[in-house]
């Protein structure tokens, strides 16, 4: 496969959820029941990893045909790569809440936010981190000795394994040293732009070797990058045979083994809390409060809006039971809004408009990040007295607290009591 190729899919899938989330309708071919509901979700879930394993496995490719040949084109086809993979992996990210196989797991793939300085080099006169965390410019790259929290570690070589029991060291959630986040500052390096326009300007000659190395220590930084996709990989291996059926004590066995009313609340608290709790509220409402371009999702390749926007779509995917893969599939089957609207037509509508309203307004961030002249990141949205940015923001957060309070509406119209979606502590 060509290394362009993947900006073309991701290009392409672009379209089609935003032609998919037009009509929210589909057809069906199995009954609308609890128990096929159910094993549809987990159809969907495992849908949605094969696409992530399959854009990491890319990225991987890329990112070895990166270190193999360190030119500007060959680390913009790694940064097209890393884009690429993040459509799926963020619509995946609805079945985290309620499954507790996901979420123990996702924070080694997308914890944010993330204290840089851990990792490489930065520029300290800007550099925001939390306070008395002693990691947060540790420099694993530079340093194969050093001290956190008390600890004395020595890291002579970088392998997955290495990277996984570096996270969180010296008790610090900020230390990431892995994921998605990790290879986004590893490609991109820090965005020193602030409010202004731009992203994070990391030269290819960081992964040269001999004399031709920038910013030193180049053999360690590639072995570094190297690590952490075999391990991004290595993980949505293991998350996608959780999901696959016919395997005898994975997750997806017992999740259709057990009452059908508890995956429908899985469900259910899945859509709700990653719409109100994480993306109205971690995810949007904490930067904008803040005017903290740390607080954004992709901070270093300013690819935050569509982050949010797939976040978004996952919501949809679970409610309608669809799903766009990469190579243009449409993954389809008995859904929630199916079993709602042979009781309750009314708030399946109301629900279904509602989900409509808050992707248009994710759309409208991610017209705005993408507009052919002066465009507006996420970041430059959020820097204060930036009223245009403000409202697309708030509109956003408003859509997806209203189509919340439906979701609660609609777990107890299939019989799920007291759903109470994480709202993360956020008032709205």
């Amino acid at each position: 496969m060509s290394l362009t190729q993947p900006l073309a899919i991701a290009t392409a899938l672009v379209s089609l959820s935003l032609a998919g989330c037009s009509t929210l309708t589909g057809t069906r071919q199995t009954p609308a029941t609890p128990e096929s509901v159910v094993a549809h979700y987990a159809d969907l879930a495992l849908a949605t990893y094969q696409d992530a394993l399959t854009t990491a496995q890319r990225l991987d490719v890329a990112v070895d045909a990166l270190l193999d040949n360190p030119t500007e084109q060959t680390l913009a086809s790694a940064k097209q790569a890393w884009l690429a993979s993040r459509i799926p992996y963020q619509q995946s990210e609805v079945f985290r809440f309620g499954n507790a196989v996901v979420d123990d797991w996702e924070g080694q793939l997308n914890a944010w936010p993330l204290d840089e300085g851990l990792i490489d080099y930065v520029d300290t006169t800007n550099y925001q981190y939390e306070l008395g965390n002693e990691g947060a410019s540790a420099n694993l790259v530079a340093n194969s000795r050093l001290t956190v929290g008390g600890e004395a570690l020595t890291v002579n070589t970088f392998t997955p394994q290495v990277l996984a029991d570096l996270n969180e060291i010296g008790g610090s959630e900020a230390n990431v040293a892995t994921g998605y986040h990790a290879i986004e500052f590893l490609l991109w390096g820090q965005d020193l732009n602030g409010f202004d326009a731009g992203n994070g300007n990391r030269p290819a000659t960081d992964y040269a070797t001999g004399a031709e190395c920038t910013n030193g220590h180049c053999d360690r930084r590639r072995a570094y990058l190297d690590a952490a996709t075999d391990l991004l990989v290595d993980d949505l291996e293991w998350m996608t045979g959780q999901w696959s059926p016919n395997i005898a004590g994975n997750y997806r066995a017992s999740l259709v083994a057990d009452e059908a009313s508890t995956g429908l609340q899985k469900m259910l608290f899945g859509m709700g809390s990653l719409s109100l709790g994480e993306l109205a509220g971690e995810r949007m409402k904490v930067a904008l409060e803040a005017n903290s371009p740390e607080d954004e999702h992709d901070c270093f390749s300013d690819n935050t809006h569509n982050s949010h926007y797939y976040n978004g779509l996952g919501v949809v995917n679970v409610y309608t039971g669809t799903y766009q893969t990469i190579d243009g599939k449409l993954v389809e089957g008995p859904s929630l809004s199916d079993l709602v609207a042979a009781d309750q037509p009314e708030l399946d509508a109301t629900l279904r408009q509602q989900l409509e309203t808050s992707m248009a307004a994710l759309g409208a961030i991610k017209s705005a990040a993408e507009a052919p002249s002066n465009p507006m990141a996420f970041d430059q949205m959020i820097e204060p007295g930036n009223q245009a940015g403000s409202t697309l923001i708030n509109t956003a957060i408003q859509g997806l607290v209203a189509q919340t309070y439906s979701i609660e509406q609609v777990a107890l119209s299939v019989g799920v009591n007291d759903l109470q979606p994480d709202d993360a502590g956020h008032t709205f």
